[in-house]
């Protein structure tokens, strides 16, 4: 286990984003960490405006950020609204990170996204993968933005010294997740289908593609504990994956969600409908060298998730 070389005892550690499903694990992991949370909610600074971030960050003082502030979607809204993603993005991530440098911030965190990669990296993807091929048309908007707010980091640490770092999670679910099928990702997309199912006793649940390609899935609090370990422990210059380091098939995950959701009718494959890649898995070996694994087993973190989701979720359009 590397040594701890940044403590977050008695520091005030700025989550912005704290509304997402990232930043609110964030917010949770951090309750144990004997430290001052700080947020701000869009009422309070709309981190798009250069002057209010600078503004915010000078007036409260973090002496910690993690960014997971963003503009997020699905396929159809990264191809409908190309510019507000790119634009949006770029802005939150160099505004703050900007300001973090003129407040004199001991530690930053950004957090990217797996879509940074090429889309057809080697598998397992590793970090030296990035811009080494083009990237997947459909998100590439999301990915340039977050690509540059990697460098960003990266340049303030090497022009200015600072402590700046980054890390990219791979596809994530839990508690806060997206339930709307219309935007969702594959997880709660698919717990959604079984749970309705289940409530109007249909036979038969459609995915689509043939459920072969292989997809890795970490729980959002793992996540946030793995952000939390590397703040601790991590100072470098490259980004870090944080990610499960294994894979299932759709159709595997399908059928662990039927079952969690106590769902016994047919998963049908939609074949005339696209897989895509057919396998995207992370490498987790830098972030698992340094000591963290993942602790939520995927059954586990499903049933939790669906817990969730009966309890707010399904309130979601």
């Amino acid at each position: 286990m590397p040594a701890e070389i940044f403590s977050l005892a008695g520091k005030r550690v700025w989550v912005a984003g704290h509304g997402g499903m990232v930043g609110a694990a964030l917010v949770r992991r951090l309750q144990q960490e004997s430290c001052d949370i700080i947020t701000a909610g869009r009422g309070v600074v709309d981190l798009v405006d250069q002057a209010q971030t600078s503004a915010w960050i000078g007036a409260n003082k973090p002496d910690a950020i993690f960014v997971a502030a963003a503009k997020v979607g699905g396929i159809l809204a990264n191809d409908t609204y190309p510019a507000d993603f790119l634009y949006n993005n770029l802005m939150i991530e160099a505004n703050i990170i900007a300001a973090a440098h003129s407040a004199c911030v001991e530690k930053l965190m950004f957090l990217g996204s797996s879509c940074i990669y090429p889309k057809l990296a080697p598998q397992p993807i590793t970090e030296e993968a990035l811009l080494t091929g083009p990237l997947e048309p459909t998100n590439e908007w999301y990915a340039i933005a977050k690509i540059a707010g990697i460098k960003l980091a990266q340049a303030y640490r090497r022009q200015h010294g600072r402590d700046f770092i980054s890390g990219m999670p791979t596809n994530l679910y839990g508690p806060g997740d997206n339930f709307d099928l219309q935007s969702s990702h594959v997880i709660p997309a698919l717990m959604r289908k079984a749970h309705e199912a289940k409530a109007q006793d249909r036979p038969e649940i459609v995915i689509w593609g043939t459920g072969t390609p292989r997809r890795e899935f970490l729980h959002v609090d793992d996540c946030a504990d793995a952000c939390i370990h590397l703040m601790k422990v991590y100072s470098g210059d490259s980004h870090v994956n944080v990610g499960s380091g294994s894979a299932l098939t759709i159709l595997e995950v399908a059928e662990m969600i039927c079952e969690v959701v106590g769902y016994t009718g047919r998963i049908v494959t939609d074949t005339s409908k696209p897989d895509g890649t057919p396998r995207k898995l992370m490498s987790a070996d830098k972030l698992k060298g340094m000591g963290w694994n993942p602790r939520i087993g995927l059954r586990e973190g499903l049933a939790s998730t669906y817990a969730w989701f009966l309890g707010q979720g399904s309130r979601q359009p």
